[in-house]
């Protein structure tokens, strides 16, 4: 391995260090308290807040702007594929790809999904910026976690139509997006799944998720 491949693993190192501590803070605090009397069942109402409450017409304005919805969630999961891809690369020669017929289709297809990824993460940063109301409610995190997280996923792309030739300047601005996780808003990643279950644990324990259908 070369420097920066060490650079980015020690990185990625202080990263999940520190999103460990965050996560470990959490589990201590312990479960909620609640003074009311218990009526639900909080197991059903977390598993129902993760899946079937994160859909558009279960919230509360998202299904009155489900183009940026849809847009956010394509932005995540190609958020996702390139750190799932960050992981192959260690274990792959990139040259491989474009010797195999089937690895160079998937490559394309990959590549096409974090191209439109990139642009949905545009158009939400577009909205952002030219939005009064998303204006006054964004900070300087907000700008630095978009544009990086835009950054990855377009160095990955780069990534994997260059090859080695790109790799340094791919390892160095991943070791930057890893060390501003843990201190920047994209930290969310521990504390999404804590929010959920906070919202699964106060509505469940008052028996109002999962929603009963009236017949």
């Amino acid at each position: 391995m070369f420097w920066y491949q060490y650079l980015c693993l020690g990185c990625l190192f202080v990263c999940v260090s520190a999103c460990l501590w965050h996560f470990i803070r959490l589990v201590r605090l312990g479960k909620p308290k609640d003074l009311s009397k218990k009526s639900g069942n909080i197991t059903k109402s977390v598993i129902y807040s993760n899946t079937f409450a994160m859909l558009p017409n279960q919230k509360e304005s998202a299904y009155l702007h489900l183009p940026t919805f849809t847009a956010g969630v394509l932005f995540h999961i190609g958020t996702f594929l390139a750190l799932l891809l960050f992981i192959v690369f260690f274990f792959i020669d990139m040259a491989i790809i474009w010797e195999y017929e089937a690895l160079m289709i998937l490559t394309v297809l990959v590549e096409l999904f974090l191209f439109i990824s990139i642009v949905c993460g545009l158009i939400l940063f577009s909205k952002r910026l030219f939005s009064s109301k998303l204006r006054e409610l964004s900070t300087l995190d907000d700008t630095i976690s978009t544009l990086l997280t835009m950054a990855f996923q377009q160095f990955t792309m780069t990534y994997l139509v260059a090859g080695d030739s790109f790799a340094m300047y791919y390892y160095i601005l991943a070791s930057i997006f890893f060390l501003y996780i843990p201190v920047g808003k994209l930290r969310h990643v521990v504390y999404f799944f804590a929010a959920r279950y906070q919202l699964g644990f106060f509505y469940g324990w008052r028996n109002s998720w999962p929603p009963t259908t009236k017949k």
